[in-house]
């Protein structure tokens, strides 16, 4: 198929996906975001994308797992936070922004002094990886991992002490 056809069909399909879209979010970003992600996903199955029988069943299918997959990312980046950095978070919204600012320019610096390698498993982890998908990406094994993210989460609680809730 031309690249010409597959954007008339995808055009044509657009709108049908903005209507999908609707049914998880009300917010135009949001809505346009996850038409491209699923549209992105589709397109790496391009034969399936052009000849399922089922094409807008099958674009549903993924839209709700994106949409699903994005909500528990980032209620698993919200819990991560809380549960293993255990940074306090406030309720007043402008009485904090400039606090906030500070918090995630602090957050920044403690990450950024992390080793490459810890750094880049241990935001793989934020991101929602489990042990094992961080193991085989790395070639090492699951407890390595484990342990290396045990200790950065250690070390982040130490640099970022002064920001631990009162208990």
């Amino acid at each position: 198929m031309s690249n010409y056809n597959l954007n008339l069909l995808v055009e044509e399909k657009r709108s049908l996906l903005k209507h999908f879209a609707g049914k998880f979010t009300n917010d135009p970003d949001e809505k346009e975001d996850l038409i491209q992600e699923t549209l992105i996903r589709a397109l790496k199955s391009i034969d399936d994308f052009i000849r399922h029988p089922k094409l807008m069943s099958w674009l549903y299918v993924i839209m709700k797992n994106v949409y699903i997959n994005q909500y528990r990312k980032a209620k698993r980046i919200t819990d991560i936070h809380d549960k293993y950095i255990g940074l306090e978070s406030s309720n007043t919204v402008e009485a904090n922004k400039s606090e906030n600012k500070f918090i995630a320019d602090d957050i920044e610096k403690a990450m950024c002094s992390l080793s490459e390698e810890n750094y880049q498993v241990f935001q793989m982890f934020l991101e929602g990886y489990k042990y094992h998908e961080i193991a085989s990406y790395f070639g090492i094994p699951e407890g390595t991992i484990k342990t290396r993210i045990h200790m950065t989460r250690k070390k982040l609680q130490k640099q970022l002490k002064v920001y631990k809730k009162a208990a």
